[in-house]
């Protein structure tokens, strides 16, 4: 038997055509090799220690550890800890206000087949005795991470991240989180505006701002240039992104005093998922750079992290500051808090 069931995304997730990207004005500060004092602008780095420091991660000899007897928790599936069922409720709303945006890759298309025809080392959804045979056309891949500047309180911010999960990109957020030390004065001198989100691609040289241009330059480079139509409608979009917010008002917006890790961590994550959600709130109080590795349904990279850890799930953790590698959004929560908070 094929498909018994065939499911593509909702007709309200589907692209709108975008108009092309010269027919409205790009806020294009200036490509990173006109930036002479900043990261992206060095092309003649000498020592490990001046490369570490222009990318704006510690170049101290600070080293880091796990918190006394840690063990990493093992996974548990669709389980809520109780201290933490009003914060993954006060997440949740987000779905709702956004109407799933982020949920799916660009392309998502599924279909239930018999088990035997997904093998078992292939990550796969079981339903019933049939596996999930999902699917995806996702556009060119950038070589190198896309790097944001922003912060999880900030709604034109969150517009971005969710066309970060449909275009299933990999990217080196730097978080900005009011009172930061470290990345909000970065961006400001890179840029020259005190406004988030702010793109660098270090692939092309292209830096800006402004989340409707960043979503259209983004979906024209590495999607197939249709913007999805939940991300297309202006002012009403930015609404809802705002209202999304509602659930965890102020969180992951103001700075928590923390020790700035020599490397960024690396999360296995997507935007819609509340459980991801309270992760990215810590990460960016504590202004930690991290790569996030978005794996909404439909991406490709659900079987690479299948396949490192025997199990498929989010938000996944790896500190290559102190090798801990764990699942449980808020075990790796208490984790940051007791590793990196001063």
């Amino acid at each position: 038997m094929a498909g018994v069931l065939n499911f593509t995304s909702p007709p309200l997730l589907r692209p709108l055509s975008a108009r092309r990207l010269s027919n409205r004005r790009i806020s294009i500060i200036r490509s990173s090799a006109e930036l002479p004092e900043t990261p992206l602008a060095s092309t003649t780095l000498k020592t490990k220690d001046e490369e570490v420091s222009k990318l704006g991660f510690s170049s101290s000899t600070q080293t880091f550890s796990p918190p006394p007897n840690f063990k990493p928790p093992q996974p548990k599936r669709f389980s809520v800890r109780p201290d933490k069922v009003f914060d993954i409720l006060g997440a949740s709303l987000a779905l709702l206000f956004r109407f799933g945006t982020g949920v799916f890759v660009s392309g998502y298309s599924a279909s239930l087949v018999p088990k035997n025809e997904i093998p078992s080392d292939q990550y796969a959804l079981e339903i019933a005795g049939y596996k999930l045979k999902e699917t995806s056309n996702l556009g060119p891949r950038p070589e190198k991470p896309i790097e944001i500047y922003e912060f999880e309180g900030c709604p034109f911010c969150r517009k971005v991240r969710e066309i970060v999960s449909v275009l299933d990109l990999d990217v080196l957020y730097y978080p900005c989180p009011q009172n930061g030390p470290n990345f909000r004065p970065k961006a400001i001198q890179m840029g020259g505006k005190k406004q988030f989100p702010y793109m660098v691609d270090p692939n092309t040289g292209v830096s800006m701002y402004e989340s409707d241009d960043i979503i259209k330059y983004l979906v024209a480079k590495y999607g197939d240039g249709n913007v999805p139509f939940l991300l297309s409608l202006g002012l009403l979009t930015t609404l809802t992104a705002g209202f999304a917010m509602i659930g965890r008002m102020g969180k992951g917006s103001s700075y928590t005093p923390s020790k700035l890790p020599p490397k960024p961590l690396e999360i296995w994550a997507y935007e819609p998922s509340p459980f991801c959600k309270v992760v990215r709130e810590a990460v960016v109080e504590l202004e930690l750079p991290h790569i996030l590795h978005s794996c909404a349904r439909g991406s490709l990279k659900r079987q690479v992290l299948y396949q490192k850890t025997g199990h498929f799930q989010v938000p996944y953790l790896e500190d290559p500051n102190t090798g801990v590698k764990m699942f449980e959004s808020a075990e790796i929560v208490e984790y940051l808090r007791s590793t990196y908070a001063i």
